[in-house]
């Protein structure tokens, strides 16, 4: 009996791999590159998390000389996106009234005891990229939350 003869195949599997490969790397930085966004905005929901909980205590003797609460919370909270890679001159904290959140919120006014506030941080997403980001395509990341201005004082 005669044994049929196999068609070559010689090299198929790399001009396969070669057809694949691309589709396959951009697959992969895709994900890397989707993964340092999710880390940079759980990083902004901390930031604006801990900046709102530092206001929302009572403050007394946790203040500089001449230092505000609003400028402690900015300064905190860039320190700690600092630390965690981010660059300085890309983060902006704006503390604003819940109410009118065009407003900015002073957390050291006895008028705003025990109010709404809204700690809102944003980078731009090109500032925490791996790959270059054209200044069209751009946008910002953003991380918030709403608190409660804990400066009342309760009185006996």
């Amino acid at each position: 009996m005669q044994k049929k003869q196999q068609p070559q195949r010689r090299g198929a599997v790399a001009v396969e791999f070669a057809f694949m490969a691309p589709m396959l790397l951009a697959i992969v930085l895709g994900l890397i590159e989707l993964t340092r966004v999710y880390d940079a905005q759980y990083l902004l929901q901390t930031a604006a998390r801990e900046g709102a909980r530092f206001a929302s205590m009572d403050r007394e003797g946790m203040l500089g000389n001449g230092e505000t609460s609003n400028s402690k919370i900015t300064d905190d909270v860039k320190t700690f996106l600092v630390s965690a890679g981010m660059a300085e001159s890309s983060i902006q904290v704006n503390i604003l009234d819940h109410d009118d959140p065009t407003q900015t919120f002073d957390l050291d006014d006895p008028a705003n005891d025990l109010k709404l506030f809204e700690v809102e941080i944003s980078v731009p997403f090109s500032s925490v990229s791996y790959t270059p980001v054209s200044e069209t395509n751009d946008y910002d990341l953003t991380g918030s939350i709403t608190f409660r201005n804990g400066r009342a004082t309760l009185a006996h």
